[in-house]
């Protein structure tokens, strides 16, 4: 089963490595993909890779990982637990938002690694993310702010029936207003009843 789980998010990942589909091929340095278990129960999901990811190829390795590894820590979770991605695999230079038409090119393949993976619970990091994960899962009349909608649990239907959406704010918050590490914190408490 795992086996399987692997062979197609290595598919995936050849995709990306040689992907043309928006403009940001030509600016990034290595594509970020998304790093972890491929069977886990809860999968965290960014906006793009910063500096630092763009550099390694690896999700969450700058200031805004290290808050998040101290979050999971907080709730004794590791990154081999669970699995980290994001909307876009490719950088947008000077870490400006992404455009609709690279959110629209790129998405996609996190649908296929959501699909792969059939987390129980999926947790969006960040206003772009949870607004396209919301829509994605059926709650689009529920979009709002991530200040109003962070730490609130959503349950799928249809296609990702009993899938899990937890909005939260993203870890970098932290490094701007140390004071929302605390509000991090206990958005992270949601997550302690999906861990076995």
């Amino acid at each position: 089963m795992n086996d399987d789980k692997d062979k197609k998010l290595e598919e995936i990942k050849k995709e990306v490595l040689i992907c043309k589909k928006c403009s940001l091929y030509k600016t990034k340095h290595y594509p970020v993909i998304g790093k972890g278990n491929h069977s886990a129960k809860i999968v965290f999901c960014g906006e793009a890779p910063g500096y630092w990811e763009d550099q390694k190829g690896e999700p969450f390795i700058g200031r805004a990982g290290k808050i998040l590894d101290e979050l999971l820590d907080s709730i004794s979770l590791k990154r081999e637990d669970i699995y980290i991605t994001n909307l876009l695999k490719c950088r947008p230079p000077e870490n400006r938002d992404p455009s609709s038409l690279e959110i629209k090119a790129c998405t996609p393949y996190l649908e296929r690694q959501l699909d792969i993976i059939q987390p129980k619970i999926i947790c969006p990091l960040g206003r772009l993310p949870a607004s396209f994960l919301m829509e994605m899962l059926g709650f689009k009349d529920k979009i709002k702010p991530i200040g109003v909608i962070h730490g609130q649990l959503f349950e799928a239907n249809g296609l990702f029936q009993g899938v899990k959406l937890l909005p939260l704010y993203h870890p970098a918050v932290a490094t701007y207003n140390p004071a929302m590490k605390e509000v991090l914190k206990k958005d992270f408490q949601v997550l302690k009843k999906f861990i076995s």
